[in-house]
């Protein structure tokens, strides 16, 4: 067992006995994480990993080098009230592979820096230190999902809540449900070609140099129109997660703690095959105003931190809003896509009110044609009016839907909008 080895190993370097065998620890993890690992990182992983396997395992090898017990700093380690066994931090690494060897223990900060792949890829790090302290003395962490891969093997998708404010969304539509304006599928169609082909475009073409990292879009349009659905359709084509920010838990009236709180999903997501669904963007990425006072001061200073953000994520952003003129004009330039969903003419809600009705239910056709002409509905709208008219028809013999339960369904959509309903 890896554990078992790794428990001899640190043994043998820390009583500097000669010959210390050379375990290979170098591959331990790199068939899950699905790259090269070097020999320090594979040992770096087991260290972080152990705790959460073997409660006590650090300890028993104190009292087994130091039976005597006293104070050990070199050991670095940090417990805490809700566990009792000692966590090890970046000075436990140090320690264990570097010794006293200065030289040696300088080379081991580099793996805890951002710029390697332990950070990048959120698979571990250090916790923050208060200002002041040795960096190295913040504890190792490994995120759940990391874990659950180095363990299992499989991935395992991060829980909502205050560290990551986001949600998964998914579904079980496919593209031939989603009925849109040619013009909109046209530009739909380049996110689908840039999610297939971005490798060859930053790398082999060598566009990295020239192009922003990530891909950008905007989808604007009312309520309805197919801008989430969108959203979802592309992770699942290219099975990408989807996450919708909950933007009441980001958007903080405290000075400063909207940034951090956006900040954890960036950092989370960052180098990670998934799309940001940012619904309702415009309280995030609305319009700076004339500074006045100290709240629009803040509140500017919010909007230029999600700028530079947005521009250096190397993954897919969507941000949806009802119109276009609320955005913040500096986010304009930075979209690679800005797609308007409109309302569906009557041709296209035709479509989607086809679509819609249960295969065993029947409907006159001139009445679908009539309605559809008539009545400006939006794709969400059509559902709902349909899901009406099928709880009416639900326990009961009949399948046909009515001409009057069909106009039932659309008046209650359109008292809503508190819009007026004349019927045909």
């Amino acid at each position: 067992m890896p554990f078992q080895k790794l428990k001899k190993y640190i043994l043998q370097r820390v009583k500097s006995e000669k010959e210390v065998v050379d375990y290979n620890f170098q591959n331990t993890f790199s068939e899950v994480l699905a790259r090269e690992t070097t020999h320090e990182e594979g040992l770096i992983l087991l260290l972080a990993v152990v705790p959460h396997v073997i409660p006590g395992f650090y300890d028993n090898i104190i009292k087994q080098l130091y039976p005597e017990g006293g104070e050990f700093p070199e050991w670095g380690g940090v417990k805490d009230e809700t566990y009792r066994s000692m966590q090890p931090t970046g000075e436990t690494i140090q320690y264990i592979l570097a010794g006293n060897d200065m030289q040696n223990r300088l080379l081991i900060r580099n793996y805890f820096k951002e710029s390697h792949w332990f950070f990048k890829d959120q698979v571990l790090f250090l916790n923050p230190v208060k200002e002041g302290m040795p960096e190295m003395s913040g504890k190792l962490v490994v995120p759940a999902e990391s874990l659950h891969l180095l363990l299992y093997g499989t991935a395992l998708k991060p829980r909502f809540g205050p560290d990551f404010p986001a949600k998964e969304i998914t579904t079980q539509m496919a593209w031939e449900d989603l009925v849109l304006h040619t013009h909109t599928l046209e530009q739909i169609e380049q996110i689908r070609l840039w999610i297939k082909h971005k490798d060859l475009l930053l790398k082999e073409w060598g566009m990295a140099k020239r192009l922003a990292p990530g891909y950008k879009a905007l989808f604007c349009g009312p309520s309805g129109t197919g801008k989430t659905l969108t959203a979802s359709l592309l992770g699942k084509e290219f099975q990408r997660p989807v996450y919708r920010i909950d933007l009441s838990q980001i958007i903080s009236k405290y000075i400063g703690e909207t940034e951090k709180n956006l900040e954890k999903v960036f950092v989370r997501a960052e180098n990670k095959n998934w799309i940001l669904f940012f619904d309702e963007a415009d309280a995030l990425f609305g319009k700076r105003s004339n500074t006045r006072n100290a709240q629009d001061r803040f509140a500017n200073q919010s909007v230029s931190y999600l700028l530079q953000r947005i521009e250096y994520f190397n993954g897919v952003v969507i941000l949806a809003s009802n119109y276009k003129n609320n955005i913040d004009q500096a986010f304009i330039r930075r979209f690679n896509a800005i797609i308007n969903f409109t309302k569906p003419n009557a041709e296209e809600r035709y479509r989607l009110w086809k679509m819609a009705l249960p295969k065993h239910l029947s409907i006159a056709t001139q009445t679908l044609e009539m309605v559809s002409k008539k009545y400006e509905l939006t794709g969400a709208q059509i559902n709902n009016a349909v899901a009406y008219c099928c709880l009416q028809l639900a326990g009961s013999r009949h399948q046909n839907i009515e001409l009057q339960d069909l106009l039932k369904a659309i008046k209650i959509e359109f008292l809503k909008e508190e819009k007026m309903f004349v019927s045909l």
